[in-house]
């Protein structure tokens, strides 16, 4: 009678196991189905609608995969502050220009593991280890404007904002230092894929060249304005139309103190 009794619990405790296991992986499930809407920021690349189906590039070449996503690579640099040829460096290298495995069944171009924040949708990937959880998006698109959320709201990374836009390299060895990647050749990798196909022109052009924002029926141009004797951020809001604070966050400014003969990133509207 002890005996059967004693099975009967083992059975009952077994069967509530499964039932929990069950529940976790209806919950799992649910979750992959979840959506993470993007944050709108000024200037950034507008995202096209999610319409809820999976949307694939198929790209044959590295050229092609340039061509694609230069654009996008640029807005992203004019919003968060990420120089346009490390994102597509980081973009190639990662997904194999679009080719890889992960990215055609998951749209994740950089390699963004899942988190224990992430409440979008997933899949599983063997890579450092086996079975590691991807984020997933709908869209190649919202892969690069997670990117660039990524990289700007973590503290690990914020010592790279404080680099020159334009210095690929140490931005380069600085995803590295972050631990963005295992890999020691990392820096090397994104370097010789900047250096080969010349991306860090995109960073150039963004810069010193008139950029419209193609967003709205408002067009604006962004170009550089060297800073001169009596120059303030409040003065020069004035002259460009823009308040201090769209300045600073255009400029990653941490304070009001501007130097004679700094570069800083102004936008005004077209007359257009």
């Amino acid at each position: 009678m002890i005996k059967r009794i004693g099975l009967l619990v083992i059975l009952t405790l077994f069967l509530a196991s499964c039932g929990t296991k069950k529940r976790a992986t209806a919950r799992k499930k649910q979750n992959a189905k979840a959506k993470v809407l993007y944050k709108s920021k000024e200037g950034a690349y507008p995202l096209p609608v999610d319409t809820g189906e999976f949307v694939r590039f198929n790209i044959i070449s590295v050229k092609e995969y340039i061509e694609k996503f230069s654009e996008v690579a640029q807005y992203e640099m004019k919003a968060y502050g990420i120089p346009a040829s490390i994102t597509l460096a980081q973009g190639i290298l990662e997904s194999g220009a679009g080719r890889s495995e992960l990215t055609r069944k998951t749209n994740n171009h950089f390699g963004i593991k899942c988190h224990k924040n992430w409440e979008g949708a997933y899949d599983f990937h063997d890579d450092d280890e086996k079975g590691e959880c991807f984020r997933k998006y709908n869209h190649p698109m919202y892969s690069y404007r997670d990117h660039s959320e990524f990289l700007s709201s973590r503290a690990r990374y914020a010592f790279l904002f404080d680099f020159k836009i334009t210095d690929y390299k140490k931005w380069a060895k600085g995803l590295r230092q972050a631990g963005y990647a295992t890999d020691r050749r990392y820096p090397q990798k994104l370097i010789g894929l900047i250096e080969k196909y010349k991306l860090d022109a995109f960073d150039k052009v963004s810069l010193h060249k008139k950029y419209v924002d193609q967003r709205d029926s408002k067009k604006y141009e962004y170009k550089v304005h060297k800073v001169e004797i009596g120059d303030t951020l409040y003065s020069l809001s004035r002259k460009y139309f823009v308040s201090v604070l769209q300045l600073k966050e255009l400029n990653k400014l941490k304070s009001d103190t501007i130097s004679i003969g700094q570069e800083l990133m102004v936008k005004t509207q077209t007359s257009n």
